[in-house]
């Protein structure tokens, strides 16, 4: 049997390795970068280079809310990703590639040009992330527990374009339970960089630096009235406030936070950390702090505080109606997925949920949303959601162990296949 080439194509990061191991041996933004100090376009990996300048830089990505619009651009970041980081040889090897659920037919006939006509891989599977993150919690889970006999999950996806509540069944997604918010990590890094434009210093061209920003800096509130009003204390009584630092390309060529320790004194706070009179006590004198502030705002500073953007910018994936966005929130999506489907599934899937995806990486992310889903859930059913130990190769590993299968290879269509058949009658072999 010939490699087989491990690749989920995110609209934000590209995973990709080996059929077999246990974690893909690259991880890169699927994009290209321009920093404004260079003529040179950055590709994938170059972007995360010690050295590299990524302050105003500009972002080219063949994804587009989701779906690949660009293959020549996609073109160049794969044939970075396979012959510079893999040295894989494409014609020797078969490609197991990780695709967004309902992709048009357009975009599919696309890919496969890119597969078998521009790379010559021998042959191609197309997989979709729900049924690959469901094999793998599958493999990992107790035999004798109550989601792995039934071999029924409902896997929540929330990556970088939009998020997804998928109803599995025997490692097939059930396309007509699955529903979608069109919202993910890039909608949130939009989000944050409007706040602190708007607060502090304009960084609407700093979309990597405000990324990682986001990444370390921001969480679910468990009770975001009660975070509000503790958000608007001063100094080190608002546990909330903390510094990000933006490169000034002398010094560091990276942002960083400033204080970690400071930064992480929220998760000591329980929901009930202080009481309504002590915060209207502390009113007049946060009035009058924030006068002061506005007076010293040096618009050359390199650096921004974030209090409560840190956790209003995830509030969009649970409340996105208050936010002026015409979306349900991820509670209700979930129960729409598990009402579209049999009511005999309906106990397993509440009790078998699993998040995956860079946006459920915020701490209490799996709390809240538990919070938010046991009002809307039947009293008899149990709520249990499951995080991966590691939501951004959930996918891939879940390719990784399909690729390792003895019937894989009967699962895939070959090259000559696809020049004898074309793409449209192939693809009719996924289900998809």
């Amino acid at each position: 049997m010939s490699r087989v080439v491990i690749l989920d194509n995110g609209g934000g990061l590209c995973k990709a390795g080996f059929g077999g191991d246990r974690d893909p041996a690259v991880v890169v933004p699927n994009c290209l970068g321009r920093p404004t100090s260079s003529k040179k376009w950055l590709v994938a990996d170059q972007l995360l280079s010690p050295d590299a300048d990524v302050t105003s830089v500009s972002l080219r990505r063949p994804f587009d809310r989701g779906y690949l619009i660009n293959p020549d651009l996609q073109k160049e970041i794969w044939d970075r990703i396979l012959r510079s980081l893999l040295h894989a040889d494409p014609s020797s090897s078969t490609l197991l590639l990780v695709e967004p659920l309902f992709n048009p037919s357009s975009i599919q006939r696309a890919t496969d040009e890119l597969v078998f006509e521009d790379f010559g891989f021998q042959s191609l599977f197309v997989g979709d992330s729900p049924s690959l993150v469901h094999l793998y919690e599958a493999s990992r889970r107790p035999p004798h527990g109550l989601a792995a006999r039934a071999q029924c999950s409902l896997v929540v996806d929330s990556g970088f374009s939009f998020t997804h509540a998928a109803p599995v069944v025997q490692n097939f997604t059930l396309n007509y339970g699955v529903r979608r918010m069109d919202l993910g990590g890039k909608a949130l890094t939009n989000y944050l960089k409007e706040l602190v434009s708007y607060r502090s210093i304009n960084v609407m061209d700093e979309t990597l630096l405000i990324d990682d920003a986001k990444e370390k800096l921001c969480f679910v509130s468990l009770d975001v009235d009660h975070d509000l009003q503790l958000a608007r204390k001063s100094g080190k009584d608002n546990p909330y406030k903390c510094t990000y630092v933006l490169p000034d390309g002398i010094t560091h060529t990276k942002g960083f936070v400033k204080d970690m320790d400071e930064a992480q004194r929220f998760l000591s706070y329980s929901d009930g950390g202080s009481t309504m009179s002590e915060m209207q006590a502390e009113d007049v004198l946060v009035d009058t702090n924030k006068a002061v502030e506005r007076k010293k705002i040096d618009m050359n500073k390199s650096e921004f505080n974030l209090t409560n953007e840190r956790f209003l910018v995830p509030e969009m994936l649970f409340c996105p109606a208050d936010l002026g966005m015409n979306q349900a929130g991820l509670a209700e999506c979930i129960v729409r997925a598990v009402h579209a489907c049999h009511p005999y599934l309906h106990p397993v899937l509440f009790e078998s949920i699993i998040l995956t995806g860079g946006s459920t990486l915020f701490p209490r992310f799996a709390e809240r949303l538990e919070r938010e889903l046991r009002p809307l859930v039947c009293g008899d059913y149990r709520v249990k959601i499951a995080c991966q130990e590691d939501p951004i190769k959930g996918v891939w590993r879940g390719g990784s162990l399909l690729a390792s299968s003895p019937d894989f290879e009967s699962m895939c269509i070959t090259k000559s296949e696809y020049e004898e058949m074309g793409s449209t009658r192939c693809r009719r072999r996924f289900f998809h």
